[in-house]
């Protein structure tokens, strides 16, 4: 399954460039880093969206419609009402969550799809053999694109030549690994990234910007003998990435590369 998929990431990419953000570059050298760490969407990855793209309105509507014939399923009504029913289904299963206790409640979005897909069948909309995983690959292709930020890999390898450990926090589904491999050729084991130090939120079904995530991390590292002041986390978004790896202790660098995923936050009292 993980190869079809990897096939269709591929197939549905295409090139894309970063959009400048007239922002100053400052960079300090920074002595005595022994590990790095990154967030995935708008930092390693252009994000054609800004972020992974769970959320959105009912201009997402066609390209619900597209993704769901694309993965085998047949639609006969309702395509207009596809978002609203979607982000209702979305909206459940956060709920859920947040119910139990998590104030920033993370889904399985294969979970959200198959609610979506059966909610359609009861309505009569939707027919036919589909699968929830390829619909919600042909969904993200559509609603946010993404492709390697430039200098990706050779800022990769100079980290592995310098045999730095490295590991990622991101927002993201199952789909996200992948696309590692239908991006760049390579897992993101096969890249560089140590599989103790990669906090996926899907598999936590907890979201950034949650300071689980980030203390998950740092016990990882403390277990390999490295302190999070010796870890520099990189991301490009002060709240989900900045604030909450500064206050766990990490040492922080705002990624700021692209227009439509720099997030300053300015506002934002979690910032």
């Amino acid at each position: 399954m993980d190869t079809e998929l990897i096939e269709r990431l591929r197939a549905g990419s295409g090139i894309m460039e970063p959009e400048p953000t007239g922002t100053e570059p400052r960079l300090p050298h920074l002595s005595g880093l022994r590990a790095v760490c990154f967030d995935v969407y708008g930092t390693l990855l252009i994000s054609g969206s800004g972020d992974i793209s769970l959320a959105g309105t009912d201009e997402r509507s066609p390209a619900l419609a597209a993704a769901l014939e694309a993965a085998g399923f047949r639609l006969s009504g309702g395509r207009d009402s596809l978002a609203r029913r979607f982000h209702a289904c979305l909206a459940e299963h956060r709920d859920r969550r947040r119910a139990e206790g998590v104030d920033f409640p993370e889904v399985r979005i294969e979970e959200v799809w198959e609610a979506f897909a059966t909610l359609l069948r009861q309505d009569g909309f939707l027919a036919g053999e589909g699968d929830v995983h390829t619909a919600a690959v042909e969904y993200e292709l559509r609603a946010n694109p993404c492709w390697p930020m430039p200098g990706l890999a050779e800022t990769l390898q100079s980290l592995r030549a310098a045999a730095l450990p490295m590991g990622i926090v991101s927002n993201a589904q199952f789909y996200t690994p992948l696309l590692f491999n239908a991006l760049c050729g390579k897992s993101p084991g096969a890249l560089g990234f140590s599989e103790d130090l990669m906090v996926w939120s899907f598999r936590e079904r907890e979201g950034k910007p949650s300071r689980r995530l980030y203390e998950k991390l740092a016990a990882a590292l403390l277990r390999r003998g490295l302190r999070p002041e010796q870890t520099l986390f990189i991301g490009n978004d002060m709240r989900n990435d900045i604030a909450p790896a500064a206050a766990c202790g990490f040492r922080t660098a705002l990624f700021a590369g692209d227009q439509r995923s720099l997030r300053w936050r300015k506002d934002d009292p979690l910032a």
